[in-house]
């Protein structure tokens, strides 16, 4: 079976500064996704896309096979990340010669993920029938149990209240928060309706060490500290 992995890095950050390029535990940020997608073996070959100039010539630094210049009108403040994507995959189905019968996106600001992780959301996709696979990490709070939203009139209550009522979370339904870390699609079906969740979409659990998002110095900080813990715990710290 055939795969192309894609990974998409704007140049524009507003909870971290140039955060895809800043230096994290001995490498910038974006080779962390580049390294793992190239050591998991799985794919025939791994396309960067952004709109900077300064990033692509890190991702070509990192190993990426190909380089995608992404249009102005997909790199905005407010532009979406699935059109990007489609984007990417479009040009490097063009460069390599053949549609993948699948592709993963990997997210530049997940890097705690592991190569185990990859290849178990790319082998549930394989092996279910699924459309996609996304990743999520077991949600802290429940919307069964104690997330609520506020009405109109301002008063609140459960976000998904039940009959009978929870009275003990464990006894609510398993949630989860995506994590945004790996996604996994059949190609054809995201070329013709690209989508997060389809009826069929499948979730690949992951747990919460390895599902922070990079969104804040704070998380950087964190993130950093536990790439480098794992690092000096194991030959390879991918």
């Amino acid at each position: 079976m055939k795969r192309i992995c894609t990974i998409c890095a704007r140049g524009g950050s507003k909870g971290v500064a140039g955060k895809n390029l800043k230096p994290i535990a001995g490498r910038p940020l974006l080779a962390w996704s580049v390294a793992q997608a190239k050591a998991s073996g799985l794919f025939a070959l791994v396309a960067f896309d952004s709109d900077s100039p300064e990033i692509l010539e890190a991702a070509r630094a990192a190993g990426a096979d190909v380089l995608v210049r992404r249009p102005e009108a997909l790199a905005t403040d407010t532009s979406p990340k699935l059109p990007a994507i489609r984007h990417c995959l479009e040009r490097a189905i063009a460069e390599a010669g053949f549609t993948p019968d699948v592709f993963v996106d990997l997210d530049v600001t997940s890097p705690l993920r592991s190569i185990e992780d990859i290849a178990g959301a790319v082998a549930l996709l394989e092996t279910s029938g699924a459309p996609n696979v996304i990743t999520g990490t077991p949600a802290r709070r429940s919307p069964y149990f104690n997330v609520v939203e506020e009405r109109a009139d301002g008063t609140v209550g459960l976000s998904k209240p039940m009959n009978p009522p929870i009275v003990r979370r464990q006894d609510a339904p398993v949630t989860y928060d995506m994590n945004a870390s790996i996604y996994v699609w059949r190609t054809r079906a995201f070329l013709a309706d690209p989508r997060v969740l389809y009826a069929g979409t499948r979730l690949y659990p992951m747990p919460e060490e390895r599902s922070i998002d990079i969104d804040s110095e704070l998380d950087f900080q964190l993130v950093e500290m536990l790439l480098t813990r794992r690092g000096s715990e194991e030959e390879s710290p991918l």
